[in-house]
C-alpha cells in the first residue's frame, strides 16, 4: 500500500501560490508570482529531484495537470532529470472538466468520487503517490484524511495572501516532524506525518 504525500514550496504564512514565475498564477490579483525561486540552492535541489524519482505517481488537480501538460513533455535537455519521472511514471488527475483520453503520456483521468478513487489507488499502488501543486485537491484530500505525509519547503517570506492548502474548517490535525533540514538560502525543508503512522 502506497502513501499519498504532498509536496508543496511554502511561504513562512502558508502561501503555495505561483512560487515558479511571476506570470505562472496571477488568479485572485496575486502579483508575488515566482517567490521561490530566490530560495533555490542545491539542498531544495535534491529534495525536489528525490522526492520526483522516488515517486510510484503523481496526482494532480487540472489546472496543475494543464500547466506541467504544456511543458513537461518537451522540456529542454538541461530539464530533463526533472522532465523524465514526470513524464514516465503513472499520472492521476482529479477533474469535473477535463475528458479522456489526456494528451499527457501516462495520464488517466480519475472517476467518480475523488475520494474513493484515491483511497483505491492508495490500495493497489506498489509505490508512493505524490501531489505537486494542485492547492484547491490538496484542501480535500486534506478534509477527506486521505494525506499521509507532507513534504514541504517552507520559505522565509511573507506574501500576505493567496492560494494556500490547509482548510479552515476548525478540525483539530496532528502531526508528526519526521525530518526537517535548513538550506543556505534560510528556507527550512520539512516532513509531517499524521501522528501515529
Amino acid at each position: 500500500m502506497g502513501k499519498l504525500i504532498v509536496n508543496e514550496w511554502m511561504t513562512l504564512d502558508g502561501v503555495v501560490q505561483a512560487p515558479g514565475e511571476p506570470e505562472e498564477d496571477r488568479s485572485g490579483g496575486f502579483e508575488h508570482g515566482g517567490w521561490h525561486m530566490r530560495y533555490v540552492d542545491d539542498a531544495f535541489r535534491k529534495w525536489m529531484l528525490d522526492g520526483l524519482t522516488s515517486a510510484g505517481g503523481f496526482v494532480f488537480g487540472r489546472r496543475t495537470y494543464e500547466s506541467f501538460a504544456g511543458h513537461w513533455p518537451n522540456a529542454p535537455e538541461e530539464e530533463q532529470p526533472v522532465a523524465a519521472p514526470l513524464n514516465d511514471r503513472p499520472k492521476y488527475v482529479a477533474s469535473t472538466t477535463l475528458s479522456e483520453p489526456l494528451e499527457w503520456q501516462n495520464s488517466t483521468l480519475l472517476k467518480g468520487d475523488v475520494g474513493d478513487a484515491l483511497r483505491a489507488l492508495k490500495r493497489d499502488q506498489a509505490g508512493d503517490l505524490r501531489v505537486i501543486g494542485s492547492a484547491a485537491l490538496v484542501r480535500t484530500l486534506i478534509q477527506l484524511d486521505l494525506v499521509d505525509e507532507y513534504q514541504l519547503i517552507i520559505d522565509p517570506l511573507m506574501v500576505g495572501g493567496g492560494k494556500r492548502i490547509f482548510p479552515e474548517d476548525g478540525a483539530l490535525r496532528s502531526l508528526e516532524l519526521v525530518d526537517a533540514q535548513p538550506t543556505s538560502t534560510g528556507a527550512l525543508i520539512a516532513t509531517f506525518a499524521r501522528a501515529g503512522t
